[in-house]
C-alpha cells in the first residue's frame, strides 16, 4: 500500500478571478499551483501560509483562503520516494489576493522562474507534470466546474 506525505497547494485568484500559476525553474513550460509538503507539528492552514511566503514572497494578510478541498493524491513519477513516501496527498486552498498592490517574489525557496495570471479555463493540462495530471483535472473540475480533458480546438 502506497504512502502519502502530506502536502498543502494554493489557487491564488485576484479580483479579476484569473488564477496564479508557476513555472518551474527545473522544469520549462510546467506551470503549476505553489505547494509544498506539510512539516510535523503543522496544521494544515500554517503550512499554506508558510509556502506561499517561502515561494512567491506573500504574507498572509495578503490573501484570505475562501475554500478548501481535498485529499486529492498522487503518486510520485518512476517509484520515486520523498520523505520514505510513494507520493502526495494534497490539500488545495482556494485563496483570493485581498491586497491588490502585492507583488509576486521569488526570493526565498527559488522553486519558481515565473507567473502569470490566467482564467481557470485558460490552463492546459500538458503544462503539468504527468504524474499530476489526473489530480488537477479533478481539483479544476471541483473548484471551476473546467473540464480539462474536454475537446481542445
Amino acid at each position: 500500500m502506497p504512502s502519502y506525505r502530506p502536502n498543502v497547494a494554493i489557487i491564488l485568484r485576484n479580483a479579476a478571478g484569473e488564477i496564479l500559476v508557476c513555472e518551474r525553474s527545473d522544469w520549462k513550460g510546467c506551470w503549476q499551483f505553489p505547494q509544498g509538503g506539510v512539516k510535523k507539528g503543522e496544521t494544515l492552514t500554517e503550512a499554506l501560509h508558510r509556502e506561499v511566503e517561502e515561494e512567491l514572497g506573500l504574507k498572509p494578510r495578503e490573501y484570505r483562503i475562501l475554500s478548501s478541498k481535498g485529499p486529492y493524491r498522487y503518486l510520485f513519477a518512476g517509484g520515486r520516494k520523498k520523505d520514505g513516501c510513494d507520493g502526495q496527498e494534497q490539500e488545495y486552498f482556494l485563496a483570493e489576493l485581498s491586497n491588490p498592490d502585492a507583488a509576486i517574489r521569488f526570493d526565498g525557496a527559488h522553486e519558481f522562474r515565473a507567473a502569470r495570471w490566467l482564467p481557470p479555463e485558460s490552463y492546459r493540462l500538458e503544462w503539468v507534470a504527468a504524474m499530476k495530471r489526473d489530480v488537477y483535472a479533478q481539483v479544476f473540475q471541483d473548484f471551476f466546474a473546467v473540464d480539462l480533458r474536454g475537446a481542445r480546438a
